[in-house]
């Protein structure tokens, strides 16, 4: 198959281009460079820099090439950001996906696999969530992608546009060599920021201990980005089998608290990480854990290494053979 990548030289899109090409498929990379890195877009794909927010951008692509499908990545992802500067979220997650699926419509090409985020429920009423749930979300980068949602729904009612929109529950790890890994520019994911706290010897940042949870801070359900990749290609084999619209949440139905993490980090670093308590960041949801059932039975997922020591571990082999710092600020934050 021929496929296009949306932001393809970001963290998820670079792992999912290089599955991609390892399997035979043809492979053409979009990324405005932006806050992706070129370097990290393997080689044996083509590679068009350009910004979806430009429609002429986004035509030339799908008039010089004709795909069997499209992974959306590209966007802001954010949430502390989205609080500050909401007006970027809507105009780059929302319109810039706007401007794909109607150029898809227009050239009849009608497979899109959308990255989207547990972000949508918001404080959930009920954990672990399915996909059911209501969607309440508590900051601007959750909204706009289940505006996005929205969209898509109605592309595929009005337009015939297949698709499948995957709610994220924290994507983390690394290759398992640590040859690839995650790399944003300001960094906001608790993982990454635990062990450059370690690296670069500063403090880190936690951000709420009085949650409802056991431990008094957030709990998430992490999934690595490698069986992340893997429920994308299972998401786009069914597209081509059975098209229709489809929702899926991606995570694991197991939910670590920050604390756990940062012990984790500890743990396989076999090093202190020097901890500062702070104030809740507004828009944070208390915990965040799947329902996974859905994907499962439909597609038959079954994450292979997202267990918490794996994540960290492969995490840590990246960062600490990298050490890409990515922290324009003096403290790592959660």
């Amino acid at each position: 198959m021929k496929i296009l990548v949306t932001g393809g030289a970001g963290y998820i899109g670079s792992f999912m281009t290089k599955h991609l090409l390892d399997n035979n498929h043809e492979v053409v990379v979009t990324d405005s460079l932006e806050r992706g890195h070129e370097d990290a877009i393997d080689g044996r794909a083509t590679f068009l820099k350009g910004n979806l927010l430009d429609k002429q951008f986004v035509a030339q692509v799908f008039a010089q090439h004709r795909f069997d499908g499209v992974i959306h990545f590209a966007g802001y992802i954010s949430m502390k950001e989205s609080m500050q500067n909401p007006s970027i979220y809507f105009e780059d997650n929302v319109f810039a996906s706007m401007h794909i699926f109607d150029e898809m419509v227009k050239q009849k090409q009608n497979n899109v696999i959308f990255s989207s985020t547990a972000g949508v429920y918001g404080n959930p009423v009920t954990v672990p969530i399915p996909e059911n749930h209501q969607t309440n979300p508590t900051n601007s980068y959750g909204e706009s992608k289940l505006m996005v949602e929205h969209i898509l729904k109605w592309y595929n009612t009005i337009h015939q546009l297949n698709y499948t929109a995957l709610r994220y529950f924290n994507a983390a790890g690394a290759a398992l060599d640590g040859s690839m890994g995650e790399r944003h520019e300001p960094e906001t994911h608790i993982i990454p920021n635990a062990i450059h706290s370690v690296l670069e010897k500063k403090p880190f940042t936690l951000y709420g201990t009085d949650y409802h949870t056991p431990d008094g801070t957030c709990v998430r359900d992490y999934i690595h980005v490698l069986d992340l990749v893997d429920a994308h290609m299972r998401a786009l084999e069914q597209l081509h089998n059975k098209p229709g619209g489809y929702t899926y949440n991606v995570g694991t139905g197991k939910g670590y608290s920050n604390k756990e993490v940062i012990d984790t980090v500890k743990k396989v670093s076999q090093a202190d990480v020097i901890v500062e308590t702070a104030e809740r960041r507004p828009g944070d949801a208390e915990a965040l854990v799947a329902d996974a059932s859905r994907i499962q039975s439909d597609l038959g997922f079954s994450p292979k290494y997202s267990d918490l020591e794996t994540i960290v571990s492969s995490a840590w082999k990246w960062h600490n053979a990298n050490n890409h710092s990515s922290f324009p600020i003096d403290k790592m934050t959660s």
